[in-house]
């Protein structure tokens, strides 16, 4: 929700549309874009394309700016989906261990190793093209020798010499307290040093970056209302945590290059990190996906605003008693620890919420109406627009998103599930 608009702003534009519907304000789209260019300051901004899922999208925000460069994906086939529209520098967020998908990457690398300088120029607009020390199309993430190993023998028998990322563990522990989250087991210089010299034993491989991802800070709401004193807490925890984070990654940087290694990229941050992450001298980028979107998850964040650019609309489709309205679908659930703060939330028009009995439901969600809220003159088939909990997630339910500025649709985006890919 863009909000120097109100309902009837929206309303009107989706007039005659088929609900549900999914809907992009274009120019909270781009505010948000300038924001987190200003909050990097001077580092480039790798997209994170797990919160977008929308290619035209992608292709928009590259395109906005030299600064944003490059992609982390969130798999090795989506990577391949999407170095086969031309796009370069893609680096795969998680470990990839199947063997067809290794291969399939070896397959993109070594098919796009002799594009020429202006191949593929419009789609891959803000990434660099493939010349000469240029990244490779696509770079997978490692974090143990056994994955080096099995993808060395892919990587020798294709033929490639395939980059690597080395994924860095930037949780911190207190007593008693995992501060962070569960991802890569390789945490300090010894560990990383390990899974550097695999990869020195594997002349098909070469590492090509390290990610640093502190999910705790970029993450990690803190500022959630009604909850007052753990917001207070994890915002200490998280001063504590910043200053920790930075000596590790450097101390690790610093290893691998006296190692030998040549590092051409190092990434650190996310949507809610953004700044604290650009000080730290060891890391040459950043990356951010979230923010572009604004979902409710960022609404609980100190320190930084960006505006709701992604809303979904449903129809209001019974009025079953006074005071409750039920609007078909919305069943539109966030990942992570089940809970309230998963559910979508109704924002337009003002005084609606779900009911604790019911929530959001997959053919029909109930709304309770606040006693003189603006929302009572709501009529049957109108439409109620809700936000998301997380970014890029709502495009899995959608084939299509509607691109909204002054009051109309100007595009129509497809999702990634829109093109017939599903990726996890």
């Amino acid at each position: 929700m863009n909000t120097t608009v109100d309902y009837a702003y929206y309303s009107s534009a989706l007039d005659g549309v088929r609900l549900p519907a999914a809907v992009l304000d274009l120019d909270a789209l781009e505010a948000n874009a300038r924001a987190v260019l200003t909050r990097a300051g001077k580092l480039p901004v790798r997209l994170g394309s797990k919160s977008i899922r929308v290619r035209g999208v992608i292709e928009r925000l590259l395109a906005s700016d030299a600064r944003y460069a490059g992609l982390l994906c969130f798999s090795a086939e989506e990577a391949v989906w999407l170095a086969g529209h031309g796009f370069r520098d893609l680096v795969v967020a998680y470990p990839t261990v199947q063997e067809r998908l290794v291969r399939a990457v070896c397959r993109a690398n070594r098919a796009c190793a002799g594009e020429s300088p202006g191949a593929n120029a419009a789609a891959s607009a803000g990434s660099a093209p493939l010349t000469g020390t240029a990244p490779a199309p696509i770079t997978l993430m490692v974090d143990s020798p056994a994955q080096v190993d099995m993808l060395g023998r892919i990587a020798a028998s294709e033929g490639v010499c395939l980059p690597l990322c080395l994924d860095l563990d930037l949780s911190v522990k207190y007593p008693g307290l995992h501060f962070g989250v569960r991802r890569s087991p390789v945490a300090d210089v010894r560990e990383a040093l390990a899974v550097y010299r695999a990869i020195q034993q594997c002349p098909a491989l070469r590492l090509d970056g390290l990610m640093g991802y502190e999910a705790q800070i970029a993450g990690l709401p803190d500022s959630v209302p009604g909850a007052r004193l753990k917001s207070s807490v994890v915002r200490a925890l998280k001063r504590q945590s910043i200053p920790r984070i930075h000596a590790r990654r450097q101390a690790v940087v610093a290893a691998l290059k006296d190692a030998g290694a040549v590092l051409r990229f190092v990434n650190g941050g996310g949507t809610g990190s953004l700044e604290s992450t650009a000080q730290d001298d060891s890391v040459t980028e950043l990356t951010a996906g979230s923010a572009f979107f604004a979902p409710v998850s960022f609404d609980w964040f100190a320190g930084f605003d960006q505006i709701p650019a992604m809303m979904f609309a449903l129809e209001l489709a019974r009025i079953p008693a006074p005071g409750y309205f039920t609007c078909t679908g919305g069943g539109y659930i966030a990942s992570g620890a089940a809970g309230p703060d998963r559910l979508p939330r109704p924002v337009l028009p003002e005084g609606l919420s779900l009911t604790a009995t019911e929530g959001a439901g997959e053919v029909q969600t109930p709304l309770l109406v606040r006693t003189g809220s603006t929302a009572t003159s709501l009529e049957v088939g109108e439409p109620v627009f809700f936000r998301h909990t997380k970014a890029g997630e709502l495009c899995e339910r959608f084939n299509e998103v509607l691109c909204i500025r002054d009051c109309e649709i100007v595009d129509r985006l497809p999702t990634y599930r829109g093109e017939g890919q599903c990726f996890l």
